[in-house]
């Protein structure tokens, strides 16, 4: 190999590193963000609702889901496990904020479901919750965040066939 195709070679490898940790500062950026608002948010939803961030998002996928939804199901969309589930669930019912149905089709399991009680608090909180999200971004004009919303689209749309949406 001559001078020339060791400093070619050298010069692309140096481009694949600058590209790799790019690509790994670049997703400890996105992290940091996310880990940033989503302290922020529970906060908030524990100071102004005494909820905390995972109730919350328990309570959303149910107000989703009109006719309900088994407690696997919520299990799966939420990433927890069904002992958390359980608890959650507990919790809530205590509350008067979500109902646990038999499943009709499975005697085994269960169906939850929202409460008029669980729809109205939820409301109230994802009303709060969307201005918290909005007062955190404030200093992004709307073409900025467009571009990021498309850029996030984007990569999701290419992890989604890996199966991490």
């Amino acid at each position: 190999m001559n001078s020339k195709d060791t400093r070619l070679t050298t010069e692309l490898s140096q481009t694949d590193n600058a590209a790799t940790h790019l690509s790994v500062r670049t997703w400890l950026r996105l992290y940091a963000c996310s880990n940033f608002i989503e302290q922020q948010i529970q906060q908030k939803l524990r100071s102004q609702f005494g909820i905390s961030l995972a109730r919350f998002d328990f309570l959303a996928q149910l107000v989703r889901a009109p006719n309900g939804m088994k407690m696997n199901v919520l299990s799966k969309k939420l990433m927890v496990s069904g002992g958390n589930i359980t608890g959650l669930t507990d919790q809530l019912v205590k509350e008067e904020l979500v109902l646990r149905q038999d499943d009709p089709s499975d005697r085994r399991s269960y169906v939850l479901i929202s409460t008029e009680k669980g729809k109205h608090e939820f409301a109230l909180m994802a009303q709060a919750h969307e201005s918290w999200v909005s007062e955190i971004m404030e200093d992004l004009d709307a073409s900025k965040l467009k571009r990021l919303y498309a850029s996030l689209d984007h990569l999701k749309n290419i992890l989604t066939p890996l199966n991490l949406s």
